[in-house]
């Protein structure tokens, strides 16, 4: 693909396609191709087969219930994050403005990313992985952290782990054993769970992708939109409207005949090199359907997936904060530093109370989440502070700098776009 449009540039710029006429129509060839990506196949790099023979799925422990309000981490969680937190400072923030220039993440990047093992928290250790008990508040903290480096970096990090995390919740024996030894091997698969599509007022409980049954199993149609690393993914979980059941989950493989994938630049989440799925009459085996198709496991998947924009955007909002704290403290106007004036100190202080607010719910949601307990209202407020408050905070970082706040200079630009996503995605990161 890319040789071909190479092939085309070269031939567009040659004097000698003018003295045949047809400058006109290889520029316009060039062009579409450029705009439109050249919608590509799905990635299909890798061979899914199951290593080991499991009796039943492996789950991961409840933890047990403490029956206090304390959200303090504990010391194997304050390593996590300390980890995760200067990966973050060390890699992703530093290759954030050119992976939003490039809409890709630099080269060899997420391999290191992949090396932190954040997917081998959320799977069992019989499956190969590190995690001994369900652990939302942990993939709560290590979401925020990875968000304060870069957001969209962040989604690109974590989708994987979204799909791994689906199966060992929900996935039946041999959808483990086909599926999860490749998140916890050297190579992690790019994987993505994809339940957004380009509708007005979309309503993830209302997929326009439709699933019909089949002899054979099921055959999908429709097309997913803002899917993280959609061009190089592997394996999707995708959600579709299964006649006479409603809505449910599906695992895709990219080499899927009908998956193709074109590239859906967005306003923000640009390092996250997000794309459109399409599914062209996909036949899938009746040992795609994730988690028996029950209500209450898709409602599970979209409530933790909110949970997990909240957390991603409390990682965004503490950044804006740590940036903005110095910058007005340094910023001299009329002899003094412009934190000095009243409505400059305000502002500073609403983003560290909305802040506070929103990391608190959000974190309260994950609590009950991972102890089994009734969290839907918690989710609701915390989706709700993430979209709202969350916008108001990359909007107050952007007036405290000013004219610069406006500039690429300075990030705040692009924290501000990356926060618009919160209120708008859905899918692609699972707690």
């Amino acid at each position: 693909m890319g040789l071909g449009l190479a092939a085309l540039t070269r031939l567009a710029g040659s004097k000698a396609i003018d003295r045949v006429g047809l400058r006109g129509p290889v520029q316009n060839l060039v062009k579409t191709g450029t705009r439109g990506g050249f919608r590509a196949a799905g990635a299909a790099t890798r061979s899914f087969t199951s290593v080991q023979r499991l009796g039943k799925p492996a789950r991961l422990a409840k933890p047990d219930d403490r029956g206090l309000f304390d959200l303090t981490p504990d010391e194997d969680q304050k390593l996590i994050v300390e980890t995760v937190s200067e990966f973050a400072a060390e890699q992703l923030r530093p290759a954030a403005a050119d992976a939003d220039e490039k809409l890709a993440a630099p080269e060899g990047l997420l391999s290191r990313a992949a090396e932190l093992g954040v997917s081998l928290i959320g799977i069992p250790e019989e499956l190969g992985g590190a995690g001994t008990e369900r652990s939302v508040v942990t993939n709560a903290l290590v979401a925020e952290a990875l968000a304060h480096g870069d957001l969209g970096l962040a989604v690109a990090v974590l989708a994987p782990s979204a799909v791994s995390t689906a199966l060992v919740a929900w996935g039946d024996e041999q959808q483990q054993a086909d599926y999860v030894p490749a998140f916890t091997g050297e190579q992690v698969p790019a994987a993505a769970l994809a339940l957004l599509e380009r509708t007005p007022l979309f309503d993830p409980f209302k997929p326009a992708t439709k699933a019909k049954r089949t002899p054979k199993g099921y055959q999908l149609d429709g097309v997913k939109s803002l899917v993280p690393r959609a061009a190089e993914a592997e394996l999707f979980i995708v959600s579709a409207d299964l006649e006479g059941r409603g809505p449910a989950l599906f695992l895709v493989e990219s080499s899927s005949a009908g998956v193709t994938i074109e590239s859906e630049p967005a306003m923000g989440l640009r390092g996250a090199a997000t794309g459109k799925l399409h599914l062209e009459k996909v036949s899938l085996p009746a040992g795609a359907l994730l988690g028996g198709g029950k209500a209450d496991v898709f409602t599970e998947v979209v409530r933790l997936s909110r949970l997990g924009w909240a957390a991603l955007a409390a990682g965004v909002g503490k950044a804006v904060l740590d940036y903005v704290v110095p910058y007005v403290n340094e910023r001299t106007a009329f002899g003094e530093p412009i934190s000095h004036r009243q409505a400059v100190a305000f502002s500073v202080a609403d983003i560290a109370i909305e802040l506070e607010g929103l990391r608190l719910v959000t974190l309260r949601a994950a609590a009950r989440a991972e102890q089994g307990k009734e969290y839907a209202r918690e989710a609701a407020l915390a989706r709700k502070l993430a979209t709202d408050k969350g916008m108001q905070i990359g909007n107050a970082g952007v007036q405290l700098l000013g004219g610069h706040g406006f500039v690429k200079e300075h990030p705040v630009e692009r924290w501000y776009r990356d926060l618009r996503a919160i209120g708008v995605l859905e899918g692609a990161v699972l707690l």
